[in-house]
């Protein structure tokens, strides 16, 4: 019987053994997305307790924790620290097959070298032993960072976003790129009824009047440069899907002018206003070499009571059943045929589209750029085991898995840079089992190559950060 987080966790026979610890286990961290904040690591955090560092604004904590029958008042309430995770260590051992289960334990074994399960019996000790190392400077939001060896983290930006964290950190010499992605997805929420103020803070940063669709996109443009300037190599979109309309010319600007009048505008509009904006996006991005990136999938904030108590990105958003394979075939297509497509990643959320994603990319790889249509890393309730592997089994079944750039943490937590190791012990074990069943060959330069490459290199070279 195996013992649990032990040195061989998830690693189940010698081959997978030899592939992590030989190839995968010394490697540095490339981070390509995530929602860190960059004024902690500009600031250079220093965390009162590990309920500040923990469970504040992780969402996945919340949820398991409502599940369990803990008073919101201990989530996201006024309770104080200690309370909140006295409540959070007394839901750990009711997460038993959860993933939350493992990450619990391997943060903070990795973190604070803490080997014992988190229960209630020693939610105090460990709440006090892991407050002495937060004081220390290994302990701050940048010696986090510099533990996990992180060689690149890119955060998740608004284009109206000053970036002066970003500006801060690297006047600082701080060692690791921290990198802004473009994310204009409120630049085209033309429905949401607080759109023109936005359209406002665009055109004050931007330094351009917004009084028709091609100043829209002026300022926009303005903005993507200045993400570049600091640095900004990504660009990224939160979309349930890629609707597409069929239009004439002059219409998107047409629209945009009844949106910048207050109008009210149809279904068929809005769609058509955003298919054009994110074409024009797109266009952006290749003719700077960037690569844009597409989280596909989510239905958000279904509970609409507790939406209008907390706000968003709070715990009540699930896996949607949208129609994901026309749409983005009809975008790629669109770009590609004057080629102006970018390096691209698209993330599915619905595990019943893995086949439908991973196909799709093969339609535009053109051998311009190695793997330059990427199925990305199972994300949000698939960056588990079952829900990483099934996206590794489509891209090997329909792709090249040898091509894939690997995993992220989509965290805004400092504490998340183990769920890396958590991928490529999983990657090690898909592997090592395929071997012992002789599905493949037992050749480590080979395989241990490209678990090195998924791990790290691949990163490395597609992004050229």
């Amino acid at each position: 019987m195996k013992k649990y987080m032990d040195e061989n966790f998830l690693l189940s026979n010698k081959a997978s053994e030899r592939l992590y610890f030989d190839y995968a286990e010394s490697l540095p961290i490339i981070d390509y997305h995530s929602h860190l904040p960059p004024n902690e690591i500009a600031e250079d955090l220093q965390y009162d307790n590990l309920t500040h560092v923990w469970l504040r604004g992780d969402h996945y904590k919340w949820r398991a924790m409502r599940t369990f029958g803990i008073d919101e008042s201990y989530i996201t309430g006024d309770k104080p620290d200690k309370d909140k995770f006295l409540k959070w260590a007394e839901t750990v051992p009711n997460t038993l097959r959860n993933p939350l289960y493992d990450w619990t334990h391997l943060e903070l074994k990795r973190y604070f070298g803490i080997k014992d399960l988190l229960s209630p019996k020693n939610a105090n000790e460990v709440y006090e032993t892991t407050g002495d190392q937060l004081k220390t400077k290994s302990h701050t939001a940048r010696g986090l960072m510099k533990q996990m060896k992180v060689e690149v983290s890119c955060t998740t930006d608004d284009p109206i976003d000053d970036l002066a964290y970003h500006k801060k950190i690297k006047e600082s010499g701080f060692e690791i790129k921290v990198l802004p992605t473009f994310r204009p997805d409120k630049a085209m929420t033309v429905e949401a009824p607080t759109y023109l103020e936005y359209l406002k803070k665009l055109s004050a940063v931007s330094g351009v009047e917004i009084t028709d669709y091609d100043s829209f996109k002026g300022a926009v443009q303005k903005r993507h440069d200045f993400f570049h300037e600091i640095g900004g190599r990504l660009s990224d979109h939160g979309l349930n899907c890629i609707e597409h309309e069929t239009y004439k010319a002059g219409e998107p600007e047409a629209v945009f002018q009844k949106v910048l009048g207050g109008k009210e505008i149809s279904t068929r509009e809005q769609r058509l206003l955003k298919f054009d904006m994110l074409l024009e996006f797109a266009r952006m991005d290749h003719a700077k070499g960037w690569t844009q990136q597409f989280h596909l999938g989510a239905l958000r904030n279904n509970n609409k009571r507790l939406l209008t108590k907390l706000g968003p990105d709070t715990g009540f958003d699930s896996i949607g059943d949208f129609s994901q394979a026309e749409g983005m075939s009809v975008f790629f297509n669109t770009l590609d045929s004057t080629d102006q497509l970018a390096k691209t990643v698209i993330y599915n959320l619905n595990p019943s589209d893995n086949e439908i994603f991973a196909t799709m990319t093969g339609n535009f790889n053109d051998g311009s750029v190695r793997g330059k249509m990427q199925f990305g890393s199972g994300w949000w309730f698939l960056d588990q085991i079952d829900g990483m592997e099934k996206q590794m089994n489509a891209l090997s079944n329909m792709g090249l898995l040898s091509c894939f750039v690997g995993m992220l943490t989509d965290s805004r937590s400092f504490l998340s840079f183990p769920r890396h190791e958590y991928f490529r012990r999983l990657l090690c074990d898909i592997l090592g089992r395929d071997v012992e069943q002789g599905r493949l060959p037992e050749d480590y330069d080979l395989l241990g190559t490209m678990v090195a490459n998924i791990s790290y290199h691949n990163a490395k070279n597609y992004f050229k950060f």
